[in-house]
């Protein structure tokens, strides 16, 4: 057979049922992705004599004949395509992991196509952009500044360092590589819920050919854990073993076979042989921790940092400022509701997965998709005895996050195969996997109860907090206690009350997600404020403004808390709501919509502080290379986020250069130093603070240098374009460069961020939506967000993340749901029966910036990435009660959910009802 892919020619035979995808990349075509395996995603998306095909549902020899032209033959040999250079021109990428795909689909549309960006682009996700970058790709935009002078990098919108690697296919992924002797690992799952294993019999399974190894509990160290990455161990349960005897649901690992192929490794999962006792299953939350229940760990004690083992309960917490009862009894008016939030998948388009291998000193070296290199490989170095010099995590680029990746649920599997069989490992989690057996946001049920006077000042806030961890505790206790914090601490009222209880269950555990508990508390709060201002008579706005913290209020939510570390840095609340509100009542687009729907406007507000508390460390360097340019590393890792970016920014800015001449290196433990990770908020944040540290102690070298060497008084010298001057002298950064060589002493800077004191960010959400009352359909006609960010690093990349936020925020709001039965099964594992949003559903969404600048911040900026997702799914519910006078409180907002109490306020098209 004969195949001619990018102009060339292969000879290459595919194997029997081998689909296109996997036939390119063992070609070595990294470009062609792997997201769904579903014709879902379109991250495969390859052009198939110049037609757009999704590769992994074309079996290979189908290609026999036929030219393929992949993401690295687009622009042929010598430069980018126009499409490609368009999404250069319009960053139209963040993670990037879906771009090749993108771009190939973009570029064969035809005019006509072009007018209808929904239905062309619908085989075609992306998670991070919210679309509007790529339809600016599509219209020739260009948000790039092409350059800026020397020093001024920071608040400027330049591109992202990887973008040309993006846009060609040659940006490096987790498996984007090739290693001779390669083993494969597929993992045997759980059937049950619930259940002991009593034997297991692998013999049958070692007898397939190509297999190597299969480990069970037996093999895996006796260790307790928790999958959940955090600088302080304390802040998560030990109820976790790489591969244990109890399954606790549906999908958990039970056994891992590394074998020569996929194949061989997925054909012996079939003949390994497990009896099972089966245990008693616990779905619902409630039941879990109602006196009498099955306990889910009840080998564990308080010493495992299990809250209440016997009542499966993970974590809990209680608290009370003033008398919550008694104002309740006295205030004006009063509300009160119980609200659910529903699980919902990360759906990074990049599964989890990694590769593994000792080096020629025994090392043990992972690479892999993480958040957490540093974390992953403290915790690797724990749990299989190995000095923390003989572990290597890093990081290529990372395919999305969402938080998702601050975990470790491949990397242990791979170390484990690495240090047993000796060879090279790799294990790819498949998309149902991940569904099934990673983590989710958490559910939660969350009951309110608030007051308020007659002047609209609030009386009392009181929030029961009952959130499903599922099977394992992994961010129970920080997630459950964050959703009581800032959410509630963000308004003054004298009385607050919180109950919270993140309790086990045998469903898929939840972990942590962009916003980490905000959201689901915040629309039971937000919907409160609504109420008492709809009773008061008084507009949501002002509400707001009567009740919000301001400079010199304390942020308060009970119990007290023992961090006491975060300040004002800045503050932009108030501009927040002002600029969404002037924007809502300024003239838009109109809609001509007929006497079915019903309009009316939302809003919402969050605050989130800018760091974790409890420490977040980062260390950064920085040297002066011999042309005069710098190299920079840092620890934290790419996901989208946006930091690669930001820190070349920042010691451009500081060293008085421009970014072409910072070279990054990052997310790697081999560079040195120590990185909590890019979560929390802190990619930026922290570790900015770090890189800004180390510039301005090379700055201070140069100046003390050049100062020496002129004998002139150090203070009198500054940096600027490339260069130390005083008065009318000026050396050169290469010249300086050749004098520390000289001197036999190579300029470099380090610094160090310890995460405290934080800062506080503030998001501020409109909605106009329109309901049809006789078909429950909802359409959101306007998009407001307003964000106090700081100094805004990148305005340009921080647009994107706010969109890309509220598009996330908008598909969890509308239609992403993981629906789990009754015996605790995820029924639908996969993209086509769980709706990600695609570029028709997302409306554009304008974005404000409140001016300020933080005090704590590096340059005055703080975080964006999670905290533009808090406040939608509560404005958007806001905005369907304005619009109805129904107020509905368990997204996801379905026509179908909507339906049914539509119909009997206004009854059926017909008047019927």
């Amino acid at each position: 057979m004969s195949f001619e892919i990018n102009g060339s020619t292969f000879a290459q035979e595919p194997r029997a049922g081998q689909c296109l995808r996997t036939f390119l990349r063992e070609l070595g075509h990294f470009g062609v992705k792997k997201g769904c395996d579903a014709g879902d995603c379109g991250a495969c998306t390859v052009l198939l004599d110049g037609e757009p095909v999704h590769s992994c549902l074309i079996p290979a020899f189908r290609a026999e004949g036929r030219m393929v032209t992949t993401i690295e033959g687009l622009g042929g040999e010598d430069g980018a395509h126009p499409m490609q250079q368009a999404f250069l021109d319009a960053q139209g990428f963040q993670c990037g992991f879906c771009t090749a795909g993108m771009i190939l689909t973009c570029a064969s549309l035809n005019q006509a196509q072009q007018t209808d960006l929904g239905s062309a682009l619908k085989g075609n996700i992306c998670r991070c952009t919210g679309y509007r970058a790529i339809e600016d790709a599509l219209l020739g935009k260009t948000n790039v500044e092409a350059s800026v002078e020397p020093g001024t990098a920071f608040g400027r919108s330049l591109p992202a360092p990887a973008g040309p690697d993006i846009v060609r296919g040659k940006a490096r992924y987790t498996f984007d590589t090739a290693i001779n002797g390669l083993l494969h690992i597929k993992l045997l799952r759980s059937p049950h819920a619930h259940a002991r294993i009593v034997t297991i019999d692998k013999s049958a399974a070692l007898g397939v050919p190509g297999v190597h190894a299969v480990l069970t509990h037996e093999d895996a160290p006796p260790v307790l854990m928790s999958t959940a990455r955090h600088e302080k161990d304390w802040m998560d349960p030990e109820d976790t073993r790489i591969l244990d005897d109890v399954v606790r649901f549906i999908g958990q690992k039970v056994a891992a076979v590394v074998a020569e192929s996929e194949a061989a490794a997925e054909e012996a999962c079939r003949w390994i042989k497990v009896r099972y006792e089966i245990l008693p299953a616990l779905i619902d939350p409630e039941q879990a921790m109602a006196p009498g229940a099955p306990i889910l760990h009840p080998d564990r004690t308080t010493a495992n940092r299990i809250a209440d083992p016997q009542r499966n309960l993970a974590a809990e917490t209680h608290g009370e400022f003033g008398d919550v009862a008694a104002a309740l009894a006295t205030s004006a008016v009063t509300y009160e509701a119980t609200y659910h939030s529903h699980r919902v998948q990360h759906a990074a388009l990049e599964t989890h997965g990694g590769l593994a291998w000792l080096d020629e000193t025994g090392a043990l070296n992972v690479r892999t998709s993480t958040q957490v290199p540093f974390l992953t490989r403290r915790a690797l170095s724990d749990i299989f005895q190995l000095p923390l010099d003989k572990v290597r995590v890093f990081c290529e680029r990372v395919g999305g996050g969402f938080g998702g990746k601050q975990e470790m649920f491949v990397e242990d599997i791979l170390a484990l195969a690495a240090l047993r069989t000796g060879r090279p490992v790799k294990l790819e989690l498949t998309r149902e996997e991940q569904f099934i057996a990673t983590s989710t946001r958490h559910p939660m049920r969350v009951h309110i109860k608030a007051g308020a006077d007659a002047d609209g000042k609030l009386t009392a806030l009181q929030l029961d907090l009952l959130s499903n961890t599922g099977a394992y505790g992994n961010h129970a206790g920080p997630v459950m206690f964050h959703s009581l914090s800032e959410s509630i601490a963000v308004y003054n009222c004298p009385n607050k009350r919180v109950d919270g209880y993140a309790v086990y269950t045998n469903t898929v555990p939840a972990g942590a997600f962009r916003g980490y508990g905000l959201p689901q508390s915040q629309i039971a709060i937000e919907a409160a404020i609504d109420e008492l201002a709809m009773q008061l008579g008084i507009s949501p706005y002002e509400m707001r403004r009567r009740n919000i913290v301001t400079p010199g209020d304390p942020m308060l939510s009970p119990p007290p808390s023992e961090f006491h570390d975060v300040l004002y840095g800045s503050y932009g609340l108030d501009q927040c709501l002002d600029l969404v509100e002037r924007a809502m009542q300024a003239d838009g687009p109109q809609s001509e919509l007929s006497a079915d729907w019903l309009t009316g406007d939302g809003v919402a507000l969050t605050m989130i502080d800018t760091a974790p508390p409890a420490g977040h460390l980062a260390d950064a360097a920085i040297a002066l290379n011999e042309d005069g340019g710098f190299e920079l590393t840092v620890g934290t890792a790419e996901f989208g986020n946006g930091t690669s970016t930001v820190h070349r920014q920042i010691a451009a800015t500081t060293s008085a250069t421009t970014v072409d001449r910072i070279h990054l290196r990052q997310s790697d433990t081999a560079h040195g130093g120590h990185d909590t990770g890019a979560y929390g908020s802190a990619g930026m944040f922290v570790a900015g603070k770090a890189t800004h540290a180390a510039a301005m102690q090379l700055a201070a070298a140069l100046k003390a240098a050049a100062a020496d060497a002129w004998l002139c008084d150090v203070e009198a010298c500054t940096l600027e374009d490339n260069a130390v001057v005083c008065g009318v002298r000026r050396m050169a950064f290469a010249e300086l460069a050749k004098l520390g060589r000289e001197r036999g002493q190579p300029f470099a800077g380090s610094g160090n961020s310890d995460g405290t004191p934080r800062s506080v960010g503030f998001n501020v959400q409109g909605f106009r939506v329109a309901v049809n009352k006789g078909t429950g359909e909802l359409r959101i006609l306007r998009s407001v967000h307003a964000a106090d960010a700081g100094i805004v690093a990148n305005p340009m990349q921080c647009r994107g993340q706010i969109e890309g936020g509220v598009a996330q925020a908008l598909g969890a709001a509308l239609f992403e749901e993981m629906v789990i039965d009754a015996e605790g099964r995820v029924t639908n594992p996969k993209f086509r029966d769980y709706h990600l949003p695609s570029f028709a559903d997302v409306p554009h969404t304008e974005v404000f910036f409140a001016e300020t600048s933080d005090t704590i911040g590096p340059l005055g900026a703080k975080s964006m990435s999670e905290s533009p997702y808090n406040p939608v799914a509560a404005a958007l519910g806001n905005a369907i009660a304005d619009a109805t006078g129904i107020r509905f409180t368990a997204p996801p907002f379905k026509p179908d959910r909507l339906f049914p109490a539509l119909l009997d306020k206004f009854g059926g098209t017909d008047g019927t009802r």
